[in-house]
Parts: structure tokens; C-alpha cells; sequence
């Protein structure tokens, strides 16, 4: 009884799953010799079988073998094989344990284990030509491979059971092949292309047969045999429907009326497909399916080439030139099938400039997912969401879009074609060897589904004992059994579906396809001929740009010349595609072999336009992007765009200043934030991500953070220069005018006020230097010029004006506020806000100027004419030589100074009683006064409009020119490109100058009639 427990105990470690069947059966006398001769030899058979995908399976069928071998007198063989180690063994257990059809094959046939001797092992059997298989073929029915129309001498249900018989017995040696591979993923292509050889020879035998049927062989009728889909790209799976496709023509010198061969090739065809798959006495191999033929079902089985062409040129839909891409001349008359392959190659690779191609190919994969049955989808291999045809479609869509230029990606083999397009660069290496590994996986999955019954399937089991024997069957890429399979499977579904999603649907394919091949190839006629139509001021000039872009054998060079295309057309999109592509060479030899840049332009939705859209439409950010490239990166995600807040650049920047020792080292980077912000700031600008809120926020955060890092560094640097151990007073920045006001532009100055508190027991005169040393290094580090921009600090606003001193303490700014404040310098800090330094002395700071901004009295008599005399003036003496005073954006009529100066006099007046107006913000104060029944709703709204119109297109001058200094940036354009520009920028369509002209000048009209009711009075 122990012995027996022991025994059990040991089959089931060893993987069978009824361990006291398997003990019966190894007990069973017709193979207890052979169990017996196998242990004495030191090679037990239960330990062999213990490799199989299916012990319990393999068992039973070694004991049907051993019968079957004992009845047909061939003992011997099958017995030596199963008691000696070695490949025959292991090849015929693990055909036995993975498939139940081959089982029964051989258990029919014991004869045929001799095929998997030795000498018929994996490195051979998978490495026979098309050639060596037909010419098999045709001498195992008795026809000649080398007659011009080879004719079976086996005819009849003779020959047909010989062929089969052929066709199977070839096919086990590839099953025993495949299932012992070490590497079956590796293996797949040979086993594929195998498997549609020996369909391939099958076919010639199978035409041979029927043939003979004809008098003479008909020789007079030409008939070639197209195969189509997988039988087509030499990837067939183990049981599979067989796609062909008939061409049939009088043989050459003939007398034979063409409609008498076409009689006699569609007998011939129909034959074909009755040698193959009707019912005799060997079992049927595969349905020949012709319903890919021209009209399908309602066509006739056989045509003409010229025929075909007529149809194809006239009639085909997309599809059908997809179906296309496979077609290749598997049996037959070999000079006929290459005729039809050769007159219809120009239809497949131009079938790409059909109108709505792209986008009908793409429906058409929605639609077959659409169609699997609800119970099947979460489990099929092939048509499903990640499946095979994932891959698939998306392989030939590629080929179709740009093969049309490029034959060296056109093969019908989904992994050759896609190693050709990987190398093309039309997809990424990474991509292409991750859609390489997971289709080999589910083909070979879907290989061992098929092989188990040599049925047609592509349903993932659900039941665990076919999962675990899959499992077993696989043993690559981590599975060894039911738990692991189901895991990796969903792992490669979600991946192949999410490669799909990002390729298969890759913005660029609809727009390549509608363009001609000429404008594809980008040959300089039609190139030159193309840039001048759409808009392109020197073409000449975009020639020599897209040469040095192009040329070569580079993979930038090749994913280039499926960019610009696309992207010339969307260069011409904006107000200047010449300086558009300009810069674009310039960041593309800026970014050199940069893995990721353009692999992002061609892969992602938006990035390769939106860059064409911000190079052709701003200097300014083109310029920002030259010195940021990596910055190309935001333009994918939406998220890169938004605003950054105060606290994390602030975190940011005392982070990468913690690593830095030397102060300039500490401010640059601080200016290196600001140079990020501005950039990130244009671009959402430029495309239309936001608002004049949104840059304006982003452009006032970024010099906010830039004043803190450098008053961090010019404290510790001052306090370090006075020889001293700590700082001797605590100091504060506030901000003013348009940083205060967080309205800053991107040409924009700070002004500020530097205030200093010392600490008690410090020396006062110590105490002094240091704080004038920190408030003049604030200004030199950010101020000079270097390799990052200058923000220029200005205090100028502070008391005294430019003649005071540059820095004071609290108090001394606490006894010039009491006695000898100016009604300006009262409506200069309505904008005051501490930005950087010590929140306490802040607070105190805040304190002291509030009752000065907001006074409880309103204002006086005196102090509003005193700001109205100041208004007029600046009004007439400030306004810049021989500029119109309507186009001056700050200091002309309903501007920005006639609607900041209007706003703050309300505050003055009212902001003591009303404290909604206490805002430094000019907008916010104005929604304020409206609110309080201060300004009414419409002129509030003229107001606001006007304003805010100003602000947008002082932006757009400086994004559309690059200018960030002088006159003009304050200036409503004059010159019609430079206008364009502007008005492209606010979001006006070609030709919106006049319509940007005509809006600005109207609304400032009406914000100046507002200004004089309420300003003037």
C-alpha cells in the first residue's frame, strides 16, 4: 500500500493530473514491457512524458501507439523509439502530449513515427524551400516538377488520398519541429512559412490530380492559384481556411477560344477545391475559399488578367486592394500568377490616394470588432481588441499609406513588412520589437489551440485543464502554465491594443494619403510647384531646407521624409511658413540623433502640429524652442501646458539651488525657471490652451519665484562679504506696477520696492551696507546679461523716486508715507504686493501702506486734480514721435493707461469703504467696481474689452516678432504681415488683420469715452 501511495505520490509531481489512471495505464500490459525496458535503461518513461503539454493525454496515446504498431507488425520500431532517449522520443511525445489529432494520426498510421527520427529534426525540417515542397508534392502523386503543366500519374481517390496522406505526413514532422523548438517564438516565421509551403505544394499536387481528368491534361489552359491572406504571406496556421484567388488564360499559341479555357479552368478550380476539401477516404485538409475574387460570391470563379485589372481599375473598394497586399502565386502556372501580380501592383500601392482610404480602413477594423460575438470577445485571439489583426491592419495600413513610395516595404509577411517598416522608420524600433514579440506569441498560441484537434479555432479556453495544458504547451516568454498564460495573454492584449491605438490611428496617415505621390516623394518639381501654391514666399529657399533635411540614408533623414510632407502643408497654415520650416531645421540639427523627437512628431496626435503651428506663427517661441528643445515634449500632453504654481517651482528652484555653491550659479538657475515658464507660457498662448489670465499668471509666477532665488542668494551673499554670521536685518521685495498686479507681459520690467528690517542688536550702519548690498545684487543678478534672459528690476516707484535711497527701513518708509506722500505714489502702491522675503516684515509692510491706498476718506479735492493734471500730461509728453496716438497700445486713447489710471482713481476714491476693490489686479478691481454699483455693467464692459484687447496683442507683437524691447511693442502694427501675425495669434482666421484693426480701434474708442465720463469727469 505504501508503494502504491508512493507511485501516485510520484506521477503527480511529475505533472499527470489522474495519477491513478496514469498508474493503470503504465501497468497496462501492452507497454509495461516498454515502461520496463525504458526504466532499465536509466531514461523512465513517466519522467519523459512529464515534459509533454499533456502527460495524462500523451500517456494514453503512447499506449494506443504501442497497440496500434503491435496489429500492423511494427512493434519493434515504435518500442526501440519509446525506450531509448533521445530527439526521436522527445519529438514524438511532445507531438503526442500537444495535439490528439496527430495522436490519432499515428495511432492510424504507426508507421509514420519513423518521420521524426533523427535525421528529420527541427534543424531541417523547417528549412525546405516552396520549391523543395511542390516538387514532394507532385512526385508523391507521380507528376513530373520540371513539366511545364505537370500531370498525376495516381489519379482519381488514389491520388487524392495520396496527396492528403503528403500533405499530413509533413505536417506532423513540422508539428514535432515547432512543439520542441527551445525557442517557439523564434521559430514562428519558419513554422508559418512551412506550414503555407506544404499548402503550396499540396495545391500543385492537387491541380496535378485533377488534371489528369482532362484530355490530355488540358495543357492548352493556363491556370495560376493566387493565395491570398496568410496562405499569401507565407504564414499560415496549422488549420486554417486556404484564401485563393483563380487566373486562367489560354496557353500561349493556342487555338483555344478564351471562353473554352475559361470553361475548362473553372472545371480545373472547382476540382481543386473538391481534391482538398471534400469528403473521401483520407480526411479533408482545409476549404478553399475564393470569396476574395472580384464581387466576391456573385463573380466568376475564374478570370482573365486583363479582367482582373479591369475589375480592380473600375470597381474594387478599399478593402479589396488591402486583400491585395498578401497576393502571391502559390501553385500553378507560375509565369500566369506572376503576370496577375505584376499587373495589379501598381492598383495596390496607389490605392492609398483614393478618397477617405485611410479613414475606410479604419472603420473597417472598428467594424470587425464590432462583429465578434459578445461571448467570444473577451477571449478571442484573432479579431478581437489586441489580437492578431491589431497587429495586422496595422502593418499594411502603414505599408499602403507609404509604399506607394518606398517598395521596400511592401512584403505580405505581418513580420517581415514590419521589420521593413521598422527599419524605414516608419515605426520605432522599440515599438516594432514589441509588436514583433507579442504577435509571435499569439500566433504561437493560437498554433497550439489549433494543434490540439487540428480544428479551427481562435477562442482562448476558459476551462482550466485546456489552460494548463497551453500553458505547458508554450513554455516561453515566462508561461509554464494555466495561471501564467492567462496573465501574459492579457499583458500582451493591453499592449498590442494600446500600440495599435497609437499607430493604426496616427494623425499623419489620412493627411499623407491625400496628398499625391509626387508631393510624398518630395522631388523638387512638384515640390517647388506645391510650396509656391500654398503660400510659400521663397520656395527656392524651402527646397534647400527640406534637402538638408531629407538627404541621405539616415533614420532621421527617412522619418523626415514622412514628416514634412504633412508638415509643409501645415507650415503654409500659418502667417509664415518660410520662417515656420526655417525653424524647424534649426531645431530638428539642434535636437540631432535625439531618440525621442522625432519619433514624437511622427507617432503622437498633436505634436507635429502644434509645432508647425507655433514655429510658422511665433518668433518668439520658435527662438525659446531653439534654446529648450526638450521642451518639444509638452506639445503631447496638454498637462505639460498648464500652469506651474508658485509653490512647486518655488520648491523646484530651492532644490536645484541646494546643489549649487557658487551665487551666479544659484540666480541662473532661478533664470532658468522664468526662461522655462515664459516658454511654456507662449506656447499655451500660441495654441489657444488659454487665456490672457493663464500667461499672464504664468509670466507673473515665474518672475515672483526668479525675485525670491535671487534675494536667497544676494542675502547670502552680502551677509558673507560683511564677514558676518547670519543676515543683520530681515528683507522684503514688493512688487509693483504690472508684477504686482500679476499683468505682467512677456516683455515686461519688475518694479519693486526693497524694504529692510534690522534685527535687533545688529549695528545700524552694518545693518545699512548690507541691505544696499543686497538690494543692488538682486537687481545685477537678474538684470545682467548672460546666458539665460535678464529680468530688469526696477525701483524707481520707491519714495523719493530714482534720487532716494534704494532700499530703506520700515520706519524710514513709515516717516516719508506720514509726512510727504504723493497722491501718484498713493495709486503707485494700489498695486503693492510682497513677493519675496520675511512674511512677518511683510505683514508689517502692509500694515503701514493700507490705509495710504485706501484711505477711509475717499480722496480729496486736491489729490484728484493733482492725479488728473499728472494724467494729462503724461498724455501729451510721453506719447512717442510719429505714432499715431489711436495705435498706441499703452499710452493712447482707451488704452492701457487711460483704463488702469480710470480703475485706480476709483480705488482711491472708494476703496476705504468698499474693500472688494482692494485688489492689485485691474480686471478684478473693475468686476468690483461694477459689482458695487460704481462703474455701470456696459461701460465696466468697454472697459474691460478694451483692456484687455490691448494686453493680448502687446503679447501677440512680441510672440509674433520676437521683439521683447522698444517702441513698436506698444504699437498696433502698421506693416500687413506683421499685423497678420498678430491677429493669427489672437485667434483670427487668414486675412483677420483688418477685422483685429478695425475690433481695437472700436473698442478703444468706446474705452475712451468711458474714461473721460469717469476719469475727467
Amino acid at each position: 500500500m505504501v508503494r502504491e501511495v508512493t507511485r501516485t505520490s510520484r506521477l503527480r509531481r511529475l505533472g499527470f493530473t489522474d495519477a491513478p489512471r496514469a498508474e493503470r495505464l503504465l501497468a497496462d500490459p501492452a507497454v509495461a514491457g516498454v515502461v520496463a525496458a525504458a526504466e532499465a535503461a536509466g531514461v523512465p518513461l513517466p519522467e519523459a512524458l512529464s515534459e509533454t503539454a499533456d502527460p495524462d493525454q500523451a500517456l494514453l496515446a503512447v499506449l494506443r501507439l504501442v497497440e496500434s504498431a503491435q496489429e500492423h507488425a511494427l512493434a519493434g520500431p515504435v518500442e526501440a523509439v519509446l525506450t531509448r532517449d533521445g530527439p526521436h522520443r522527445r519529438r514524438l511525445l511532445a507531438v503526442l502530449g500537444a495535439s490528439s489529432a496527430l495522436g490519432d494520426m499515428l495511432v492510424a498510421h504507426p508507421g509514420d513515427a519513423a518521420l521524426l527520427h533523427d535525421h528529420a529534426g527541427e534543424e531541417t525540417v523547417l528549412d525546405l524551400t516552396p520549391d523543395d515542397e511542390r516538387a514532394r508534392a507532385l512526385r508523391a502523386v507521380g507528376a513530373d516538377p520540371d513539366a511545364p503543366v505537370p500531370v498525376a500519374t495516381r489519379t482519381g481517390e488514389d491520388g487524392v488520398a495520396t496527396l492528403r496522406r503528403t500533405y499530413r505526413r509533413r505536417l506532423l514532422e513540422i508539428a514535432a519541429a515547432d512543439v520542441t523548438s527551445p525557442d517557439p517564438l523564434a521559430d514562428l516565421p519558419r513554422v508559418a512559412a512551412a506550414i503555407a509551403d506544404i499548402v503550396g505544394g499540396a495545391l500543385d499536387a492537387a491541380l496535378a490530380v485533377v488534371r489528369a481528368d482532362q484530355p490530355g491534361g488540358a495543357p492548352d489552359v493556363r491556370l495560376a492559384v493566387i493565395g491570398m491572406g496568410k496562405a499569401g504571406g507565407r504564414e499560415l496556421n496549422y488549420i486554417s481556411d486556404v484564401d485563393v484567388i483563380y487566373v486562367c488564360e489560354p496557353a500561349p499559341g493556342s487555338d483555344l477560344p478564351e471562353d473554352e479555357a475559361l470553361a475548362v479552368g473553372a472545371r480545373l478550380a472547382t476540382q481543386l477545391a473538391r481534391a482538398c476539401s471534400a469528403v473521401g477516404t483520407e480526411p479533408a485538409l482545409w476549404p478553399l475559399d475564393a470569396n476574395l475574387r472580384p464581387e466576391g460570391k456573385d463573380g466568376p470563379l475564374v478570370r482573365t488578367v486583363d479582367s482582373h485589372v479591369a475589375y480592380y481599375e473600375r470597381w474594387a473598394k478599399g478593402w479589396e486592394f488591402q486583400a491585395l497586399v498578401k497576393a502571391r502565386p502559390v501553385a500553378g502556372d507560375r509565369d500566369l500568377g506572376a503576370a496577375y501580380r505584376d499587373a495589379l501592383e501598381d492598383f495596390v500601392w496607389r490605392a492609398v490616394e483614393r478618397e477617405h482610404f485611410v479613414e475606410e480602413a479604419q472603420a473597417m477594423r472598428r467594424r470587425v470588432e464590432d462583429h465578434v460575438p459578445a461571448a467570444d470577445a473577451d477571449r478571442q485571439l484573432k479579431l478581437g481588441k489586441g489580437g492578431l489583426r491589431d497587429v495586422e491592419f496595422t502593418v499594411q495600413l502603414l505599408q499602403l499609406v507609404h509604399g506607394r513610395t518606398d517598395s521596400s516595404i511592401r512584403s505580405g509577411t505581418t513580420l517581415e513588412g514590419l521589420a521593413q517598416l521598422a527599419a524605414g522608420g516608419y515605426v520605432s524600433r522599440d515599438h516594432a520589437a514589441e509588436l514583433s514579440h507579442h504577435y509571435r506569441f499569439l500566433r504561437v498560441l493560437e498554433h497550439r489551440i489549433q494543434l490540439y484537434r487540428l480544428r479551427r479555432s481562435h477562442v482562448v479556453p476558459s476551462a482550466e485543464a485546456d489552460l494548463r495544458r497551453l500553458g505547458r504547451a508554450m513554455r516561453t516568454d515566462g508561461v509554464d502554465g494555466a495561471e501564467s498564460l492567462e496573465a501574459r495573454w492579457r499583458q500582451v492584449r493591453r499592449e498590442v491594443r494600446h500600440l495599435h491605438e497609437e499607430i493604426f490611428y496616427r494623425p499623419l496617415l489620412p493627411l499623407t494619403a491625400r496628398l499625391s505621390a509626387e508631393d510624398v516623394a518630395l522631388t523638387p518639381d512638384a515640390a517647388h510647384a506645391r510650396l509656391r501654391a500654398i503660400g510659400y514666399h521663397d520656395p527656392d529657399g524651402a527646397l534647400r531646407h527640406i534637402a538638408a533635411l531629407t538627404e541621405g540614408l539616415s533614420r532621421r533623414a527617412a522619418i523626415q521624409r514622412q514628416l514634412l510632407p504633412v508638415m509643409l502643408g501645415w507650415f503654409a497654415a500659418g502667417p509664415e511658413p518660410d520662417s515656420g520650416l526655417l525653424s524647424f531645421r534649426k531645431l530638428s540639427e539642434a535636437m540631432g540623433t535625439t531618440h525621442w523627437y522625432l519619433k514624437l512628431l511622427r507617432d503622437s496626435g498633436v505634436a507635429a502640429q502644434r509645432l508647425a503651428q507655433v514655429l510658422s506663427t511665433s518668433r518668439y517661441a520658435a527662438e525659446a524652442l531653439a534654446r529648450l528643445p526638450e521642451a518639444v515634449a509638452w506639445l503631447d500632453d496638454n498637462a505639460e501646458l498648464a500652469p506651474r504654481g508658485e509653490a512647486a517651482l518655488a520648491g523646484e528652484l530651492i532644490a536645484l539651488q541646494g546643489r549649487r555653491d557658487q551665487p551666479v550659479a544659484g540666480v541662473m538657475v532661478a533664470r532658468y525657471l522664468r526662461r522655462r515658464e515664459l516658454l511654456r507660457a507662449a506656447l499655451g498662448e500660441v495654441l489657444v490652451t488659454g487665456g490672457l489670465d493663464r500667461s499672464a499668471g504664468i509670466v507673473t509666477t515665474a518672475a515672483d519665484v526668479a525675485l525670491q532665488g535671487a534675494l536667497r542668494v544676494a542675502v547670502a551673499e552680502a551677509t558673507a562679504e560683511a564677514g558676518l554670521g547670519a543676515p543683520p536685518s530681515r528683507y522684503l521685495v514688493v512688487a509693483m506696477g504690472r508684477l504686482g498686479g500679476a499683468e505682467m507681459s512677456y516683455a515686461s520690467d519688475a518694479d519693486v520696492l526693497f524694504v529692510h528690517d534690522p534685527l535687533p542688536g545688529a549695528d545700524p550702519e552694518v545693518a545699512s551696507r548690507a541691505a544696499v548690498s543686497v538690494a543692488s545684487k538682486v537687481r545685477s543678478l537678474l538684470g545682467e546679461t548672460g546666458p539665460e534672459p535678464p529680468l530688469p528690476v526696477d525701483a524707481g516707484l520707491r519714495p523719493e523716486g530714482r534720487n532716494g535711497p534704494m532700499i530703506r527701513t520700515l520706519g524710514s518708509y513709515a516717516e516719508y508715507y506720514g509726512r510727504w506722500v504723493e497722491p501718484w505714489e498713493r495709486q503707485a502702491l494700489l498695486r503693492a504686493r510682497p513677493v519675496a522675503g520675511d512674511e512677518d516684515l511683510a505683514a508689517r509692510f502692509v500694515e503701514l501702506i493700507d490705509p495710504l491706498r485706501y484711505p477711509d476718506g475717499g480722496l480729496g479735492g486736491a489729490a484728484l486734480r493733482e492725479l488728473r493734471r499728472i494724467k494729462a500730461r503724461v498724455e501729451s509728453e510721453r506719447m512717442p514721435r510719429g505714432v499715431p496716438p489711436t495705435r498706441h497700445l499703452k499710452l493712447g486713447p482707451g488704452g492701457l493707461s487711460d483704463v488702469e489710471w480710470t480703475v485706480q482713481l476709483l480705488q482711491l476714491r472708494h476703496a476705504g469703504a468698499v474693500p472688494e476693490l482692494r485688489t492689485p489686479a485691474t480686471l478684478s478691481a473693475l468686476r468690483a467696481l461694477e459689482a458695487a454699483g460704481l462703474v455701470p455693467a456696459e461701460e465696466a464692459a468697454r472697459l474691460a474689452e478694451a483692456w484687455s484687447l490691448a494686453s493680448r496683442i502687446r503679447n501677440a507683437i512680441v510672440l509674433g516678432t520676437g521683439r521683447t524691447t522698444g517702441q513698436r511693442i506698444d504699437v498696433l502694427p502698421h506693416e500687413s504681415v506683421e499685423l497678420e501675425v498678430v491677429a493669427r495669434i489672437l485667434g483670427h482666421g487668414p486675412g483677420g488683420r483688418l477685422d483685429l484693426e478695425e475690433g481695437y480701434l472700436r473698442a478703444a474708442r468706446r474705452s475712451r469715452a468711458v474714461v473721460e465720463d469717469l476719469f475727467y469727469g
